[in-house]
């Protein structure tokens, strides 16, 4: 249960392996948002679509719209989220879109139950105090 394997996967600066919770918690939602202390345009999208985990960025590279709140959908075999603000689909193994416009896709991994995330900072479903920087 991992993520796909786009170019783009997981290639972040200083990027590690974050827990970010047990599967048996996750599963229950079909994406959740993961925040990070980064900044806002850290945050990640975790989806549970057809019994497996996908990671991406959790704003639109279009304009930053929230893909957590997409509709999630299967087209000739691609699971994608098309954004609530102007719907653009990316595809929740690589990233892409019919466009031009690409989305950054992270490794996930199960071990023992938990799941967890490949990326730059730490990643909490509660965000982070605005001071933190972890």
């Amino acid at each position: 249960m991992a993520s796909g394997s786009g170019s783009d996967e997981g290639n972040t600066t200083g990027a590690s392996w974050r827990l970010v919770g047990p599967a048996s918690e996750l599963s229950k939602k079909p994406c959740r948002l993961m925040y990070s202390p980064l900044d806002r345009d850290s945050d990640v999208c975790l989806f549970y679509v057809k019994g497996q985990f996908f990671a991406m960025d959790a704003r639109c590279s279009h304009s930053g719209g929230p893909l957590c709140e997409g509709d999630i959908e299967e087209a000739d075999g691609v699971l994608q989220v098309f954004c609530p603000w102007h719907d653009y689909g990316y595809d929740l193994k690589t990233g892409k879109s019919g466009t031009s416009l690409e989305q950054q896709v992270y490794e996930v991994k199960l071990v023992d139950g938990d799941v967890y995330v490949k990326h730059a900072s730490h990643l909490s479903l509660r965000p982070f105090p605005a001071n933190q920087k972890t």
